[in-house]
C-alpha cells in the first residue's frame, strides 16, 4: 500500500469508529432509562445529532420517543419519529435560530414523568443559537465572525457565546423538569461537556466578566449591543449562566461517548496491523495552526535523521483543535494550513508523508476535510508557479493543494472528533 493511501485508509478507519452507530449501542442498552410514563423526548444538536438520531430510534424500535435535532446543512439523515433540521455553522442562521425556540419550547415542555435525551456533538453552539433579547442575529453573526476569524481558543469563544444566549451554558438544564440523560461525541480538548457545543445542560463556570475580557484580550470589534449586554451582566443586571452545584443539574447525567482518542486508537490499530509502529501524541494540541506544524516537523526530522525518539517506520498520530488567525484572503480551513506551514518548514525531506483533516469532513468552511502532503510537493508546486511562502501568507492553503490535487474529498462524515493528523517517516 502506498503512503498516500494508508493515510487516507487510517483517516477513514479512524472517522468509522466515532460513527454514531459504533458508539452508541451499548450506551443505549446500559445509560438510559425508562421514564414512568414510558415518554422520551429526543433533543440535540451537533454534526452527528441527525446520525445518532436516526440510532436511537434503530435501537429503540418500540419507544414512546418523539424530539427535535439541529445539524449542519447537509448532515441531516432520513429518520421517522424525531425530526431533524439543518441549520447554519460555523455562523448561525435564521433555521437555526427557529430550530433552538422549537427546541427549548420542547425542553420546558417536558412533564418530570418523562426523559430527556440530548444528543450533543461539534458543532452545536453555532446550531443552537439563541441570542438574548437585544441582540439580532445579524449582531450574533458578527460577533461569533469575528471571534472566529481571531486565532481564540474555543473554549473563549463558547464563553462569549453562551452569555449571549437563551440555550447555551446550561440554560436548558435550567428549563427542563424532567431527568436528562446527554450522550455527547467530543470535539474538544479534554472532553469537558461545558465546553462540548457550549455545554446546554452543563453547570457554567465562566462570568459575563469573562466573557468581556474575551472580547477585549483578542481586540474583537463586537457590535455595540454586544458588549452592553455583557456590561449588564457584569453588573448584575442580567441573570448569570447556571453555576456547579445549581439544583437544575440534579438531574443531569452526562456521558462522552466518543472522542478524538477513540479515532487516533482505531488509526493506530489500523496502522499497526499493515506493519507501521504507531505512535499516539496525544488528542489535545492546540495553538496557532502554522506554529504546531513547526514543532512535528522538528519532531519528524529528527526521527527521519537520528531515530530518535523512535526508529522509522513510524506514523505520529495526534488530535485537538488547532486554531487560525485569518489575515490574508485565501481559504483553507486550519488542518490545510498546518500541512502546508509543515511541508515548508520539511522543506523536501525524503521519506515524510502527511495527512491532517477534520473529522466532520469539512475543513473550515471548505468542502475539503482536508488535505495530504508528499515529500515532493513544494517542488510540484514550484513548476506549477505556485509559492508556498505567499500562498501560507495569504491564508490560502486550499488554492494551494487544490493547485496539487492534494485535498482530501470526503462530504459530510456526520460525526465529529475535531483534527486528525497522520505523520508517516519512512
Amino acid at each position: 500500500m502506498s503512503p498516500r493511501n494508508l493515510l487516507i485508509n487510517a483517516f477513514h478507519t479512524a472517522i468509522a469508529a466515532v460513527q454514531a452507530e459504533a458508539v452508541m449501542p451499548a450506551h443505549l442498552a446500559t445509560q438510559l432509562p425508562v421514564p414512568p410514563s414510558g415518554h422520551l423526548i429526543v433533543v440535540g444538536a451537533g454534526k452527528a445529532a441527525a446520525a445518532m438520531a436516526a440510532c436511537v430510534e434503530t435501537q429503540r424500535p418500540d419507544a414512546d420517543l418523539s424530539g427535535l435535532v439541529i445539524t449542519r446543512h447537509g448532515h441531516g439523515v432520513p429518520t421517522r419519529r424525531i425530526e431533524v433540521i439543518e441549520a447554519g455553522h460555523p455562523l448561525p442562521d435564521a433555521a437555526g435560530l427557529d430550530a433552538a425556540q422549537r427546541l427549548l419550547d420542547q425542553v420546558r415542555g417536558a412533564a418530570p414523568d418523562s426523559h430527556v435525551l440530548a444528543l450533543i456533538s461539534g458543532g452545536g453552539s453555532s446550531l443552537l443559537s439563541l441570542p438574548v433579547a437585544g441582540i439580532s442575529l445579524a449582531e450574533l453573526q458578527a460577533v461569533s465572525g469575528a471571534l472566529l476569524n481571531s486565532g481564540a481558543p474555543i473554549a473563549e469563544i463558547n464563553t462569549v457565546r453562551k452569555h449571549l444566549s437563551q440555550t447555551l451554558g446550561g440554560r436548558l438544564a435550567a428549563a427542563c423538569r424532567a431527568p436528562v440523560t446527554a450522550l455527547l461525541i467530543s470535539d474538544v480538548t479534554g472532553d469537558d461537556p461545558a465546553v462540548i457545543a457550549s455545554g446546554p445542560f452543563a453547570p457554567d463556570a465562566s462570568t459575563y466578566a469573562d466573557a468581556l475580557a474575551v472580547l477585549a484580550r483578542w481586540r474583537i470589534d463586537a457590535p455595540a449591543s454586544v458588549p452592553r449586554h455583557l456590561q449588564a451582566g457584569a453588573a448584575g443586571e442580567q441573570e448569570e449562566t447556571p453555576k456547579p452545584g445549581e439544583s437544575c443539574f440534579a438531574q443531569v447525567e452526562h456521558h462522552v461517548i466518543a472522542n478524538g482518542r477513540t479515532a487516533l486508537q482505531a488509526a493506530a490499530d489500523f496502522c499497526h496491523a499493515h506493519g507501521i509502529r504507531p505512535v499516539i501524541l496525544g488528542d489535545t494540541f492546540t495553538g496557532e495552526a502554522r506554529e504546531v506544524a513547526q514543532a512535528f516537523a522538528a519532531l519528524a526530522r529528527e526521527i527521519r535523521q537520528y531515530g530518535n525518539p523512535w526508529p522509522s517506520p513510524v506514523v505520529l498520530l495526534s488530535g485537538g483543535e488547532t486554531s487560525v488567525s485569518v489575515r490574508g484572503r485565501g481559504r483553507g480551513g486550519r488542518n490545510a494550513e498546518f500541512l502546508l506551514a509543515l511541508a515548508i518548514a520539511l522543506n523536501g525531506l525524503p521519506g515524510v508523508h502527511a495527512l491532517a483533516a477534520d473529522t466532520d469532513g469539512i475543513d473550515g468552511t471548505a468542502d475539503n476535510a482536508g488535505a495530504v502532503i508528499t515529500p515532493d510537493s513544494l517542488m510540484r508546486a514550484a513548476t506549477r508557479g505556485i509559492d508556498a511562502r505567499d500562498a501560507l501568507e495569504n491564508n490560502d492553503a486550499y488554492g494551494f493543494f487544490a493547485n496539487l490535487n492534494d485535498l482530501l474529498l470526503t462530504g459530510p462524515t456526520r460525526t465529529n472528533v475535531n483534527d486528525f493528523r497522520a505523520i508517516l517517516i519512512a
